[in-house]
C-alpha cells in the first residue's frame, strides 16, 4: 500500500497543473497566431509590391534591335518579322501572334516561295515583353488587338487583314474578334487556352477538366486568377510548366505525333533561344499566364459573328489527342460560337501547327477558302 501511495504521488508530481495547461495551451495559439500574421503580412507585401523592371530596356537600347519595329502610340516598340511575299504585292496579310515562351521566329513549316506562291505575305509579331518588343505593364486581350491594328496601320497593310493565335497567343485574337473585327477577312485559332474563368463555360464541364490537373498546377492557376503578383513570389515552389515538367508528371500531355514533332524542332537551329525570355521572366511568361487565366473585361463565347456578309471567317483548329487543352473545353467554344468553323484533326496533339500538311490547310482554309 506504501509502495501504491509513493507511486501515486510521483504521478501527481508529473502531471502538469491547471496554470501549466492553459500557459502552454496560450503559448501554442500565441505561435500559430504569429505565424498566420506573418504569413499575411508577407502575402499582403506580395501583392502590393513593385513588379521587377525588365532587364533590358529597348526604348533605351533600340539601335541594339536586329528585327525591324515599329514605335506604338505609347512609345513602345514591336517588333516583327516577315515572310513569304513582299508585302506590297501580297493578295493576303497574315499576322502570327506566337505562344507561350515563344517569338516571332516559331516555327512556321511552310517555305518562303510556297507563301508566295499563294500570295501570303506572313507578318510573325514578338508579343509585349518577348524577345525583341518592350513589355506593356497594362497587357491585356484589347492592348494586344490594338498593337496589332497599329502595326497594321503603320506596315499600310490595307483594311482587311487575317490573323492566326497560336496555344496562348491566341487572347489577342478574341481580343481583335472583339474590339477591331472590322479589320479582319478571317481568324485562325489553333489550339487556343481556355481560362477556365469565362462565365459562359459550364461549371460542371470546367470543375471535371479542372480536376484532372495536377495539383500543383490547380493551385497555381488559383493563385494567377486571383492574387497574380503573389503568384510571382511563390514562382520558385509553384514554377511555370515546361515541357520536361510536364511529360515527368503527366506522359500522356504529348501523343505520338506531338513528341514527333518536338524531336524535330530540337534538332533545327533556334535563332531565339537566348532570345525570349532576355528582359526578364516577369515581364515575359508572367505576363502572359496573368492575363490568359486573369480576370478578363469581356466573356469570349458572347462575341457576335463579327463575319455577317459572309466575308470572312474564323476557325477553330483543335487536335483530338490533345492533352495540354481539354479538346472538350475546345468542342464547347465551336458548339457555344456557331460561326466559329471548327476543324479537329484526328490524332493531333498540341503541336500540329508544326506539322506541315496540318500548317499548309490552316492557311489554305484562312486565306483561300475560295479554292
Amino acid at each position: 500500500m506504501k509502495r501504491k501511495n509513493k507511486a501515486e504521488q510521483q504521478v501527481r508530481k508529473f502531471q502538469p497543473s491547471a496554470f501549466t495547461t492553459i500557459r502552454s495551451f496560450m503559448t501554442n495559439m500565441l505561435a500559430l497566431l504569429t505565424l498566420v500574421v506573418g504569413g499575411l503580412i508577407w502575402a499582403y507585401r506580395a501583392i502590393k509590391a513593385s513588379p521587377p523592371p525588365p532587364k533590358v530596356c529597348l526604348l533605351k537600347y533600340k539601335n541594339s534591335l536586329v528585327s525591324p519595329w515599329i514605335r506604338l502610340s505609347d512609345g513602345r516598340y514591336l517588333a516583327y518579322k516577315i515572310r513569304g511575299a513582299a508585302k506590297k504585292y501580297a493578295k493576303h496579310h497574315v499576322i502570327l501572334s506566337h505562344g507561350f515562351c515563344c517569338s516571332k521566329d516559331t516555327y512556321i513549316p511552310l517555305s518562303d516561295e510556297w507563301l508566295a506562291e499563294h500570295g501570303i505575305c506572313l507578318i510573325a509579331i514578338d508579343r509585349p515583353g518577348y524577345a525583341e518588343s518592350d513589355p506593356n505593364p497594362n497587357r491585356s486581350p484589347k492592348s494586344d488587338a490594338k498593337d496589332i491594328e497599329e502595326l497594321a496601320d503603320a506596315l499600310r497593310l490595307g483594311p482587311k487583314l487575317y490573323v492566326i493565335g497560336l496555344s496562348m497567343g491566341n487572347y489577342p485574337v478574341w481580343g481583335c474578334l472583339k474590339y477591331i473585327p472590322h479589320r479582319f477577312a478571317g481568324v485562325a485559332l489553333v489550339v487556343p487556352v481556355v481560362n477556365y474563368w469565362w462565365p459562359s463555360l459550364p461549371h460542371e464541364l470546367c470543375s471535371s477538366v479542372f480536376s484532372k490537373l495536377d495539383l500543383a498546377e490547380r493551385l497555381r492557376l488559383h493563385i494567377l486568377h486571383r492574387a497574380p503578383k503573389l503568384a510571382w513570389m511563390l514562382r520558385s515552389c509553384l514554377p511555370w510548366p515546361t515541357v520536361h515538367s510536364m511529360l515527368k508528371k503527366n506522359p500522356r500531355a504529348f501523343n505520338e505525333s506531338d513528341m514527333r514533332i518536338m524531336n524535330f524542332l530540337w534538332s533545327l537551329p533556334a535563332p531565339d533561344k537566348d532570345k525570349i525570355q532576355q528582359q526578364g521572366d516577369y515581364v515575359s511568361l508572367h505576363k502572359d499566364m496573368e492575363v490568359s487565366f486573369g480576370k478578363w473585361e469581356f466573356d469570349p463565347l458572347n462575341i457576335d459573328n463579327p463575319f455577317l456578309d459572309n466575308k470572312g471567317r474564323a476557325h477553330l483548329w483543335i487536335g483530338d489527342e490533345d492533352g495540354v487543352i481539354s479538346h472538350d473545353l475546345q468542342r464547347y467554344i465551336s458548339w457555344k460560337l456557331p460561326w466559329v468553323h471548327c476543324h479537329e484533326v484526328p490524332g493531333g496533339g498540341h503541336s500540329i501547327v508544326h506539322d506541315a500538311a496540318i500548317c499548309e490547310m490552316i492557311f489554305k482554309s484562312l486565306c483561300l477558302e475560295n479554292n
